[in-house]
This record gives structure tokens, sequence and C-alpha cells, in this order.
């Protein structure tokens, strides 16, 4: 796996791309169930105001995600200066250094769209930052993880209660976190809001975190720019208003970043699945 991301990496990114559009086709034909759930989040979050509209962001959605994947290499393996390089443009930037100021820490949400790999390394290139991570089950990859990763000033938190103890003792550094706000969470560590109109288990991490250290929330996608030209980088302030339930706060905020950028948006991922041992939610919900 190592020597295969090695010779990807080598490889220019507008090729990457190039190769990336029919390999996300080869995934989409390859997996009947990846296909039908991508087919089916995308189709029920109304993003698209027509069958026609449809079928062309599915198609572009699809070339999407396998440029996500054969760029992962690329941003893991080339040098650090490369990487951060490959970032054109910077918007919103005041926004994190208005946070910053505050000197309480920054918590910075990343969902899962675009090059979301590309933010931590830009934001740790400059700034100390911890970043939560679901270690995956193959040695070999938590490694290259970790090396991709942990570069500049980055560390890495596991997705348990160590990690967040992590995550605390950064935010009351004046430091960094970074999370990533539509993964599905354990048992016991979520909610059931709506999101694009259906129940999902939602993350209330971020609400305990805010309390427990007056962070400031920003949060920021890693748009993808077309024929390899690199990435530019969206930042915006997380406007969290107190008496409100922050889980169903942050999926409004997700789906408003979303609708940006639908093709670029992991429709594949589970985002509606029930995790063990939790109760299924009662019913559909909407907004």
């Amino acid at each position: 796996m190592t020597l295969l991301f090695d010779i990807l990496a080598r490889l220019p990114l507008p090729l990457l791309y190039r190769l990336g559009g029919p390999f996300g086709w080869l995934v989409y034909w390859s997996s009947g169930r990846y296909a039908a759930r991508l087919r089916e989040n995308l189709r029920r979050a109304g993003v698209a105001h027509s069958e026609a509209a449809y079928r062309k962001l599915l198609h572009a959605n699809i070339r999407e995600a396998g440029r996500s994947v054969l760029e992962l290499p690329w941003v893991w393996r080339r040098p650090l200066q490369q990487v951060v390089g490959s970032v054109s443009a910077c918007h919103g930037w005041e926004h994190f250094e208005v946070a910053r100021a505050q000197g309480r820490g920054v918590i910075m949400l990343t969902p899962h769209i675009g090059c979301f790999e590309v933010i931590g390394l830009y934001v740790a290139e400059k700034y100390p930052m911890t970043c939560m991570y679901r270690p995956p089950r193959y040695p070999a990859l938590d490694r290259m993880m970790h090396q991709g990763r942990e570069r500049g000033h980055m560390k890495l938190a596991p997705t348990d209660l160590g990690g967040v103890r992590l995550l605390l003792k950064a935010l009351r550094r004046g430091e960094v976190i970074g999370v990533l706000p539509d993964q599905a969470p354990s048992n016991g560590e979520g909610e059931w809001v709506p999101f694009f109109g259906r129940p999902a288990y939602t993350m209330t991490l971020l609400g305990r975190l805010i309390e427990a250290s007056g962070a400031s929330v920003v949060m920021c996608i890693g748009e993808r720019l077309p024929g390899g030209a690199g990435y530019s980088l969206h930042f915006s302030p997380f406007e969290f208003e107190p008496g409100r339930s922050v889980p169903m706060q942050l999926n409004a905020a997700l789906e408003t970043l979303i609708r940006q950028h639908p093709e670029q948006y992991l429709w594949s991922y589970n985002r509606y699945k029930v995790p063990r041992g939790a109760n299924p939610p009662a019913a559909e919900v909407g907004h």
C-alpha cells in the first residue's frame, strides 16, 4: 500500500484528477450497495430540482468521489510546503484570525466537502492543531495516516475518551482543534436531529466542547478546483445561538455549506445509520 501511495504521489495533480473521474465510475459500478446509497442520499436531499439536474449532479459527484481518493496520496506524501502551496485562494481567513484572537481556542469544523485533508495541513503549518480521527482497522493505513497528517504543528487524537481529553487540553492552551462534524457518532454520543429532512444521529461533542472551553467555532471547506488547479479554502463563523439545540444548528449550517458545493459532498457516506446499541428514530423528521 505504501508503494502504491508513493507511485500515485509522484503523479501531477491534474493527471490524478483526469484519472479520478474514470476511477470514480469504476468504484460506482463495482459496488451496488455503494451506488445505491449514493443515489438515495443525493436524491432525498432535494438539492437538485429536476430529474435532469439530479442526473447531472450524480455524474459529477461520482467523478469527484474518484478524485477524492486519488488525490489522497498526493496530499499525504508530497512535501508539506508543496501541499500548502496548492491552496490558491483562502476566503474568510479573517474569521479564523478573529476566533483565534479570543484566546479560548478555536474549534474548526471540516465537513466531508472537497478535500478536507488539505485544510488541516494548511492551518497546522501555521499554528498548533489537534485533529480528532477514527483509527482505521489496518495498521499500515494507520501509519500512513499519521505520516500524512501529523506534519507541521499537527497532532492526532483518536475518537475515544482519551482523544476528547486531548482536545480539551489543546483548547485550554488556546490552540486549534479539528473535528469532522458530519461523521456519525457512536451510541450515547449523539442525538437524532434533521439533516436534509431525515433524522441523522448527530454529535453532541461540539456542544460539550463549547460549554467546557468557551472556544470559538469556525467552519471550513476545501473546494477542489477544476483541472487539478489546487484548492480554494472557505472559512466561515459558526453562529451558535444559546438555548437552541447545538446538533440541530450544526446540521442546518452543514446543509448551507453542502448546497454551495453539492457535487463535492460525500453523499455515499452512511450518514443515516443507526449506531450499534442506539434506539432508531421514531419517525422521519422535517425542518
